[in-house]
Order: C-alpha cells, then structure tokens, then sequence
C-alpha cells in the first residue's frame, strides 16, 4: 500500500472526509517533514512509510474533538504535529504553532508557506515567556511534558471556560494525579490510530 492509499483509507477509518485539496496538503507535508528531517532531526521516525500513521494520523485523531473550538496553540509543536495536520483539516481554525527551538521554526514556517496554511501561525518562544494578543480556547501538546508541568507552563494562555487536549500514549494514571488541584481531567478517552498497534489516549482537562 503506498502513501496515498494508506492515508485515503485511514481518513474513512477516522470518519474524517477530507477533500482532494486537503489530502493533497497532507501529503505535501509528509514530503516536506521527510525531506527537512534529513539534517533538521524533526521526528524520530525516519521512515516515510511510518509517517503516515506515527504522523498524519495520529495527530488527525485530534480532529474529530475540536467541535466549537476557534483558536488552537500546539505547544512544543516540534515538526509541527497535531497542529498542521489540524490546520489542514479545519482550515477555519486559527492555530498557532509555539516552538522554542529555531531550527524546528524555520521548518514550521517554511512548511506554512509552501502548503499555504493562511490560517497558521509559527511563534518562536519559551512557553512560560509567550504573551499572545488573545488566549486559546484550546491548547493542544503532543509529548510535550507531563500534564502537570504542561499545566503549569500554560495556564495563563488558556482563556476563561478553555479546554486542554493532550495526546498521550498509555492512559497516564500517575500524571492525572499529580494535576494541580484546580485542575481537573474530565474525560480520557482512548484513540485508535489506523495503521497504529499502539495505545493513545486524549486527556481533556478544564479548570475546576
């Protein structure tokens, strides 16, 4: 099964239909993700093949949970996963991609101009140190740090009735209770990724 095919058919597994436009901003990303991670060390996966599920998939799983959300910051956003697959799939989502590392900006706003994501921007910052105009209504991270530590780095960018989205693996019973106390996980629900024989998990926490 080639890239095409195993994307086309883990977008039906999703329940995601993307149109032809949008399936051809995905692969053009994976092509890019692949050729910078070459000298830039973006993902530990180095395989192409691989990406399409450690990658496009994974970060798509996301998707389906931002019914209602307006403006999205993925933090530690890295090679730019869940935040440009999710900006791919809703393109009337306003998502900024927050990295400190300048080597992973440089890809992310390379990445930004050629697919043409209007409704994407890269900010180059320590997490603690960004002072955006607006808050988020969402933050997103995938592995970014235990949800403790991602809670207290970000809380004063989550704006009044917000919602976190972190993308975790083994449901993180030890990291739910070290939450801090006005913090709360209201759901954890487990993903399936296609093309994926592993676990993941999405915690959705709101202030208590």
């Amino acid at each position: 099964m080639n890239h095409h095919e195993e994307l086309t058919q883990g977008l039906v597994q999703l329940g995601l239909p993307l149109s032809a436009d949008q399936l051809a901003r995905l692969e053009a990303y994976l092509a890019l993700l692949a050729k910078w991670n070459q000298t830039y060390n973006l993902t530990a996966v180095r395989e192409e093949s691989r990406m399409v599920s450690y990658h496009l998939l994974d970060s798509l799983t996301l998707v389906p949970h931002l019914a209602g959300i307006r403006r999205l910051l993925d933090v530690g956003s890295g090679g730019g996963m869940p935040g440009i697959p999710a900006a791919i799939a809703r393109p009337d989502l306003q998502v900024v991609l927050l990295d400190a590392n300048h080597k992973k900006t440089t890809f992310l706003r390379q990445a930004v101009i050629e697919l043409g994501l209007a409704n994407v921007e890269v900010v180059t910052d320590r997490v603690e140190a960004y002072q955006p105009a607006e808050r988020f209504d969402c933050i997103t991270s995938r592995a970014f740090s235990e949800l403790a530590e991602f809670v207290r780095l970000t809380r004063h960018l989550l704006a009044p009735g917000g919602a976190y989205l972190a993308m975790k693996g083994v449901y993180p019973y030890e990291e739910i209770a070290l939450l801090p106390s006005d913090f709360r996980a209201e759901e954890v629900l487990p993903l399936k990724v296609p093309g994926l024989d592993a676990e993941r998990h999405l915690v959705r926490m709101v202030a208590q």
